[in-house]
C-alpha cells in the first residue's frame, strides 16, 4: 500500500450502509470478482462499470453502518477503490477495511464527484483542488497492517520476523 494515494472521487452521502455497498444476495459466494462487479449496486447500479483502479470513495457521516459484513470492504477493494474517506465510519466497517487492507481516512472534506483527490495517509491530509483538509491520521500500528496488505498478511510478516 502506498502512503500517498491519488484518484478520482466518487461521492456518496451519509449513512451508506453495508447492504448498499454489497447487497445481501451476493454474499453466498467467496468470489471477489462477484463482489467487485456488484460494489455499490444498492446506491449506484453502474458504479462497478464506471470506477477505475485507484479511484477514491468519499462518504459523509456513518459510512459503512449496518451489518458486520466484511464483504463490503472487500467489494470496494476489489472494484479498484484505493481509499475511502468519510466524516466518520461505522466502527465495524472501519475495522473490516483495515483487516482486508483497504485504506481509509476520517476527514470532513468538501468534494465533488470527479474531483481529483490526493490522500497522504502518513500525514493524515487530503488535498482536493489545491485545498488541504486535515484528517484523522491512523495510528502507526494500523498503517503497518495496511502496508502489509491487511491483517492476515501482517500476521504472516510478523511470524517471519519472529523466526
Amino acid at each position: 500500500m502506498e502512503s500517498k494515494i491519488k484518484g478520482k472521487a466518487w461521492v456518496f452521502g451519509d449513512d451508506v450502509d453495508t447492504d448498499v455497498i454489497i447487497p445481501g444476495k451476493y454474499l453466498r459466494t467467496t468470489d471477489m470478482q462477484v463482489f467487485a462487479d456488484h460494489a455499490m449496486e444498492g446506491i449506484d447500479p453502474d458504479f462497478s462499470k464506471k470506477v477505475h483502479k485507484g479511484d477514491v470513495v468519499v462518504g459523509g457521516s456513518n459510512f459503512g453502518c449496518g451489518s458486520s459484513r466484511e464483504q463490503a470492504a472487500l467489494a470496494l477493494k476489489y472494484a479498484g477503490v484505493s481509499c475511502v474517506i468519510a466524516k466518520f465510519f461505522g466502527r465495524i466497517f472501519f475495522r473490516n477495511a483495515i483487516n482486508v487492507g483497504l485504506p481509509l481516512m476520517e476527514a470532513d472534506i468538501e468534494c465533488n464527484e470527479g474531483d481529483t483527490v490526493e490522500v497522504d495517509l502518513q500525514e493524515g491530509l487530503v488535498t482536493i483542488n489545491g485545498k488541504v483538509f486535515k484528517g484523522n491520521k491512523l495510528p502507526d500500528f494500523l498503517l503497518e497492517i495496511l502496508t502489509d496488505g491487511g491483517l492476515v498478511e501482517h500476521r504472516k510478516a510478523m511470524q517471519k520476523k519472529d523466526q
